[in-house]
């Protein structure tokens, strides 16, 4: 596409001064001609962008991963306080449920 687009134009551009306009008149055929013309032309032109690559695939889907439920220990540290005889003090100790 990226190079059609410009030689069309040039085309154009190229061939404007030698086209003038003429009164409109349909005899002798001149219709089926400009049919016929418009036809071809529009066959090369598809012609012409049809043969262009495919684009690529669009990215798979993503899905999210499931859930995963994770069971709490059936035992935990806590911290207790006791009496050693001098002064209060800190221990962990485990607790199991």
């Amino acid at each position: 596409m990226s190079k059609i687009a410009p030689a069309i134009l040039a085309v154009m551009l190229a061939a404007s001064p030698l086209v003038l306009p003429q009164p409109a008149r349909a005899e002798n055929g001149e219709i089926a001609a400009g049919v016929v013309g418009g036809l071809i032309g529009g066959a090369l032109l598809g012609g012409a962008l049809a043969s262009r690559p495919a684009p690529p695939p669009p990215p798979p889907a993503y899905y999210a991963p499931a859930p995963v439920y994770v069971e709490e220990p059936a035992c935990r540290f806590v911290r207790e306080r006791y009496w050693d005889g001098y002064d209060w003090r800190f221990r962990r100790v485990q607790v199991c449920d």
